[in-house]
């Protein structure tokens, strides 16, 4: 298994049960060939630029071990969850 980070940007009209309701999806995607080590939220934030004409965001990072699977589905579901403003996951090098 390999360890990755992923950092997600949730639209700020989500409500706090909606926000809840998409981490919980994206953690047991990574649950099911991984293990999470950490999840933080850190809030909205302002985004250092517009996107679709949006100012802020609701910020998740996530640090796990999985398998190569895991980021590609990931990946694949948040393209195509219409919440999400960005992602971005990164395979740690140890």
């Amino acid at each position: 298994m390999n360890r990755y980070e992923t950092i997600y940007i949730i639209r700020p009209t989500v409500d706090e049960e909606g926000i809840k309701a998409l981490q919980e999806k994206f953690k047991a995607i990574v649950e099911e060939n991984g293990e999470i080590e950490t999840i933080d939220d850190w809030g909205k934030r302002k985004l250092a630029y517009l996107i679709d004409d949006i100012g802020e965001g609701y910020y998740v990072y996530m640090k796990y071990k999985a398998a190569q699977v895991v980021p590609k589905e990931l990946d694949r579901v948040f393209g195509i969850t219409e919440e999400i403003l960005r992602h971005m996951i990164i395979k740690i090098e140890e």
